[in-house]
């Protein structure tokens, strides 16, 4: 395989981690962090000692604060900043990055103003025309950087990019698998990360191992529903970007959302959370946008609503798990549809 120059957009553990995969087999990569001091302090130390600390750079990426600089030859560009921030890179890598580059979207969540998904933002503000595609699945940044099996879901319209992006950026470690259902591999990203906030929650609360067990499968109901009556394919909620990444965001130490919701069900109050947790809980931030969707697709999800609940109404994690359990009993079979109460 023969190397492509390759720019990461992002200074999260994800950038870095990708970036540090990406650099380590024979690709020519650059990655931009925010702020000249801590691209400085990066390309330094070596270490991106904020959110991957004890993980090395390899001497042959380097590390810049100017988007110019970092996209300037690339074949490929990648960006994996958090959804809620991602306008505006989009927005000044169009000025910058020709049209005939393809960009592969990383981050995940649902932008909360516009209720878009993260290619749809980008699409927005870089052009429709453009290549995109987006990539998720079951991966934890330490884990990837270190070079540890990774399997995740590459997908886009247009199954030819996916195909090339695939034997471009595969590796013996990381497993991609081409998907042409961009919206489905979105939402399944985007909503599993609500559901792992509200089974952390059962974990903080000492619930036990069954309750987080039958909320991980009712929240899959809730997200294949709904993934679908976005336009998103039900054997996607199957896959890598679906139960894959659902099962490690919510049982995963590394998750970020399963821990928000750990320390949420613990009693701990949300300002000591934020400041406890090194990165952003996409979550929390899409679990509201996750349930204006609901309600206007006519989708029941009392979990994402109870979730938000808890988020933003000032509901006792305790009082939200009793009014699900006190939900009328039905049966397995039947697809639920009407608002959620």
């Amino acid at each position: 395989m023969t190397g492509k120059r390759i720019g990461v957009l992002g200074g999260g553990a994800w950038g870095s981690a990708l970036a540090i995969h990406w650099a380590t087999r024979s690709h020519d990569v650059r990655q931009w962090v925010r702020g000249a001091e801590r691209a400085a302090d990066i390309q330094a130390v070596r270490e991106n000692r904020s959110y991957l600390p004890g993980v090395p750079y390899p001497p042959e990426l380097r590390v810049d604060h100017r988007i110019s600089e970092v996209v300037e030859g690339a074949e490929i560009v990648v960006v994996a900043v958090p959804t809620q921030f991602a306008r505006p890179i989009y927005r000044e890598l169009a000025t910058v990055c020709p049209v005939d580059i393809p960009v592969l979207v990383t981050c995940k969540g649902v932008e909360h103003d516009s209720l878009k998904l993260p290619a749809e933002v980008c699409a927005a503000e870089m052009g429709a025309a453009r290549g995109i595609a987006v990539l998720a699945g079951p991966s934890f940044a330490r884990e990837l950087a270190a070079g540890k099996p990774t399997a995740v879901a590459i997908a886009s319209a247009d199954a030819e990019l996916s195909r090339d992006l695939q034997l471009s950026l595969a590796s013996r470690s990381l497993r991609l698998y081409t998907n042409g259902d961009p919206v489905g591999v979105q939402l399944a990203g985007a909503l599993k990360n609500v559901i792992a906030i509200a089974v952390g929650v059962t974990q903080g609360l000492d619930m036990g191992a069954n309750a987080a067990a039958g909320l991980i499968a009712r929240g899959l109901g809730e997200i294949s529903r709904l993934g679908v009556a976005l336009g998103g394919r039900v054997e996607t909620f199957q896959g890598l970007a679906g139960i894959g990444d659902l099962v490690l965001t919510c049982y995963g130490e590394e998750s970020r959302n399963r821990r928000y919701g750990y320390l949420l069900g613990s009693g701990v109050p949300r300002e000591e959370i934020d400041a406890r947790l090194s990165g952003i809980a996409e979550g929390v931030a899409t679990s509201k946008a996750a349930r204006t969707l609901a309600q206007e697709h006519d989708v029941v999800a009392p979990i994402i609503d109870e979730t938000c609940r808890v988020l933003f109404e000032d509901v006792r994690p305790q009082d939200a798990v009793k009014r699900l359990l006190s939900r009328p009993l039905i049966s397995e079979d039947i697809v639920e549809r009407g608002r959620t109460k």
